[in-house]
Order: structure tokens, then sequence, then C-alpha cells
């Protein structure tokens, strides 16, 4: 919904800014804009991390290295080579916490270990 939000902006402004529809208060600053341009972003990276999770091909090799990017998007608080807003970099670093309470789970996992070993692509460096 946000997506198509955005893709309307010109004419949410037009509308909103009408005096005669009485929304004049509800019109976004341009702070807020980015915010919501920000927040689509986090949100895509969630949604495309959801359906790879979701669909039948993933597995533990393939999740950690996801996980890793979505950590490194998170801790940075920099997508698509923008930095976001602070409340919206606040609320990452909040699920940062949240993520990482799992991932850490996985370094007491035999199986994550075996898998990143025997993967062609990670083998040892991937610990290192």
């Amino acid at each position: 919904m946000l997506k198509t939000f955005l893709e309307l902006k010109e004419f949410v402004i037009k509308f909103t800014d009408s005096s005669s529809n009485g929304l004049a208060d509800y019109i976004l600053t341009p702070d807020e804009w980015e915010a919501v341009e920000g927040l689509v972003s986090v949100l895509k990276i969630l949604k495309d991390a959801t359906e790879f999770f979701s669909s039948n091909s993933p597995n533990i090799s393939a999740v950690i290295p996801a996980m890793d990017a979505i950590d490194e998007a998170f801790a940075t608080g920099i997508i698509d080579q923008r930095e976001l807003c602070a409340p919206l970099c606040y609320a990452l670093s909040v699920g940062k916490k949240t993520l990482n309470k799992y991932y850490s789970l996985s370094d007491d996992s035999h199986i994550y270990r075996i898998a990143m070993v025997l993967h062609p692509s990670f083998k040892l460096s991937y610990f290192r």
C-alpha cells in the first residue's frame, strides 16, 4: 500500500493541498515523504526475505548469508544507498536485536557449521 501511495505522491499532494476538502492539515512534509520512501525500502527487504524463506528452495547455507545481508542493512541504516531517517534507524536497531537473538542460536547448531563448511562458496572462509 505504501509503495502505491508513493507512486501516487503527486496526486496525494494535490488532493491534500486543496483547501476545499479540509485535508490541508494532513499534507506530508518532505521529511515525512522521505521516511515513507525509507519504510518502503525496509519493508521490501523483509518481504523478499519472507518469500525466500517460505519457498521450497532455502537451505541452511542459503538462509545464513541472507540473514547476514538483512543484518548488514539493519546495522548500517543504509538501504538502496540512502541513509534512513532517525525513527526508522531506531526501529531497525530494535529489529536487529530481535534478529540477532534468533540468529545467535544458529552458532550452537552443528548442522549450521557443517552446511557452511561443505558449501562450495563458503568453506571455512565464512567463519573467518
